[in-house]
C-alpha cells in the first residue's frame, strides 16, 4: 500500500481539505487529515501555509506503508487532454509519441486522446486502427486513447461509412472526428449532408461526433478574394477565418444535432458568437458540448503584431478579439465549455514557421506541456474561475463527456492517476525546456504561477520534479469498451 500524504484536494468552490490518499494502482481510500476545510485565501502564500501546517498535529503511519510526501501541495486527478496530434505514425518529422507524451508528462497530463487525421494511414477503419496501435505500442510515457475519423473519401459508399463506424466503435475509439473544412490531402472535409449521415451512424452506435467547425464556403471565398488582391499577411488570414465562419458551421451542426439526436462536440471553440449559439442549443436540451484552448484564452489578434510570436501563434481557427477571449472565460466559469484541450500540433519551426506568406505558415502549437500550469495560473490564481472549476476543466469534464469510468476523478476505485502542483513557485515558459520535437511557443517568456511537482500513472510515479526522476515508457492504449 502507498499513501500520498499531506495533500490538499478541492472541496468545492475555492475550498480545500487536507487528506492522505491511499492507493495501489487504484485509489483505495481518501482519508481526511483533519476535519477542517480551509479556504484558499487562508493558505494562498507560503507564510499562511506555514501557519496552517504548524497548527496541525503530525500523523504517524504503519511500517508497511510506502509514504510519498505531498508536502502540502494541491492534488488533482491526472489531467486529460482529449485533443492532441502526436503524429505517430506518418508525420513524425513534426512530432511523435515519444517526444509529445514526455512533454505531456512534464505538463501533468496522464492521458491523451490522439486525433485520427495526423496519422498515416488515418484512423478511419479497423485495419488502420490496428496499424496505429502497433506503431504507438511502447512509445508513450502516458496512457492514450484513439479517435476514429470520417473523411469525404470514405463516402464512395455509404455502407462503407456505416461499417467503418461500427467496427471502430468495437475497437474502442472515444468518438469520431470530422472537418467542415480541412487542409489535409489525406483527411478531407465533409459536406453538411455527409455530416448529417455521419451523425446518424454515430448516433446508432451511441458514440460522439467531434467537428472542426469553420464554414468552408465562407473561408474559401475570403481566401480567394485576399489572394487575388495580393494579401498574404496575418490579417487576411484572420479575416477569411472570422467568427462568422465559425458561427455558420456551428449553426449547421446544431441543426444536424436536432435532426439526428447525435451527441456533437465542437472542438477548439474560438469565438463569442459560436459560444452563444452553443449555449442556446444546450438550453434547448441538445446534447452539444465544446472545448477551448489556452491560446484562445490568452492571445488576441493584436498579438499578431508581435513579429517574434506571429507565426508561432497561427492556428485554425485563429485567435479572435478581446470580447471573444472574455466570453470564453465566462464560458469556462458558467460550465457551458466542458473542458480545456490544447489541439497540440507541433512542427519543425525552422522549416514550417518561417514564411513571410502567412497562408503558407504551418498552423499549430505544441501546447500539451503548458496547459495545466496555464489554467491554474491564468484562471484560478487570478480569480477568473474557482478551484473546483479548474479541476473539472482539466480532468473530470472530459471524463463526464466521454463516460470514462476509470479516470478523471479522485474517488475510490478510480485509477491512481495524480498530478501534484506547487502553487507557490513561478514558472517561466522557455521553448528550450519543452520536450516535444517542435521547441516553440507563443507563450515564450510568460510566467505561470504554478509548477508541476509530481505525476503518478496507475500508482507509479512518472515524475518527481525536485529529484528529477521520470519513468520509463509505460503508457498503454485505453479504449471506450
Amino acid at each position: 500500500m502507498n499513501v500520498l500524504s499531506n495533500v490538499f484536494i478541492s472541496s468545492g468552490f475555492n475550498k480545500l481539505q487536507l487528506v492522505d490518499v491511499y492507493f495501489t494502482d487504484v485509489i483505495v481510500k481518501i482519508e481526511p487529515y483533519t476535519e477542517a476545510v480551509v479556504d484558499w485565501a487562508d493558505i494562498d502564500n507560503k507564510e499562511k501555509l506555514n501557519t496552517f501546517v504548524n497548527s496541525i498535529e503530525k500523523k504517524k503511519y504503519s511500517d508497511n506503508i510506502i509514504i510519498h510526501d505531498g508536502d502540502y501541495k494541491v492534488l488533482i486527478p491526472g489531467s486529460i487532454d482529449s485533443h492532441v496530434h502526436f503524429n505517430t505514425p506518418g508525420f513524425e518529422e513534426r512530432d511523435d509519441f515519444i517526444h509529445a507524451s514526455k512533454a505531456a508528462m512534464f505538463g501533468g497530463v496522464t492521458s491523451v486522446f490522439d486525433m485520427p487525421c495526423t496519422s498515416l494511414p488515418p484512423v478511419v477503419s479497423k485495419n488502420n486502427f490496428e496499424f496505429k496501435r502497433e506503431a504507438v505500442k511502447n512509445k508513450s510515457y502516458i496512457d492514450y486513447f484513439f479517435w476514429g475519423g470520417i473523411r469525404r473519401e470514405d463516402f464512395i459508399d455509404k455502407e462503407i461509412v456505416k461499417k467503418q463506424i461500427r467496427e471502430l466503435v468495437e475497437c474502442g475509439v472515444v468518438g469520431f472526428k470530422a472537418y467542415v473544412i480541412s487542409g489535409m490531402d489525406t483527411f478531407s472535409d465533409l459536406s453538411y449532408t455527409q455530416l448529417k449521415y455521419t451523425a446518424e451512424c454515430v448516433k446508432e452506435n451511441n458514440s460522439i461526433l467531434a467537428v472542426h467547425a469553420e464554414d468552408k464556403e465562407l473561408i474559401t471565398k475570403g481566401r480567394s478574394l485576399a489572394i487575388s488582391q495580393n494579401k498574404n499577411d496575418w490579417q487576411a488570414y484572420c479575416d477569411a477565418r472570422d467568427d462568422n465562419a465559425e458561427a455558420k458551421a456551428i449553426n449547421n451542426l446544431i441543426i444536424i444535432a436536432k435532426e439526428t439526436g447525435c451527441r456533437i462536440h465542437i472542438v477548439h471553440l474560438s469565438s463569442q458568437k459560436g459560444l452563444e449559439l452553443i449555449g442556446k442549443a444546450r438550453k434547448e436540451g441538445l446534447n452539444i458540448t465544446t472545448e477551448t484552448c489556452p491560446h484562445y484564452l490568452y492571445f488576441t489578434q493584436k498579438d499578431f503584431e508581435d513579429k517574434s510570436i506571429r507565426n508561432y501563434l497561427k492556428t485554425a481557427p485563429p485567435v479572435k478579439l478581446e470580447n471573444d477571449r472574455d466570453a470564453l472565460w465566462e464560458g469556462l466559469k458558467d460550465g457551458s465549455i466542458s473542458f480545456i484541450t490544447t489541439d497540440h500540433a507541433g512542427c519543425n519551426p525552422e522549416k514550417e514557421k518561417i514564411s513571410d506568406n502567412f497562408w503558407e505558415v504551418y498552423g499549430g502549437i505544441p501546447g500539451v506541456q503548458h496547459r495545466v500550469q496555464f489554467l491554474f495560473s491564468e484562471g484560478f490564481l487570478k480569480g477568473k474561475i474557482d478551484l473546483e472549476s479548474t479541476v473539472r476543466l482539466l480532468s473530470r469534464g472530459v471524463s463526464d463527456v466521454f463516460h470514462l469510468k476509470k479516470i478523471g476523478r479522485l474517488e475510490t476505485g478510480y485509477d491512481a492517476d495524480f498530478t501534484l502542483l506547487n502553487l507557490y513557485n513561478p514558472y517561466k515558459v522557455k521553448a528550450s525546456e519543452m520536450h516535444s520535437k517542435g521547441k516553440y511557443t507563443p507563450f515564450e517568456g510568460i510566467i505561470f504561477d504554478s509548477v508541476i511537482d509530481k505525476v503518478f500513472l496507475r500508482g507509479e510515479m512518472l515524475l518527481d520534479r525536485e529529484n528529477l526522476v521520470n519513468s520509463k515508457v509505460q503508457g498503454k492504449l485505453q479504449t471506450i469498451i
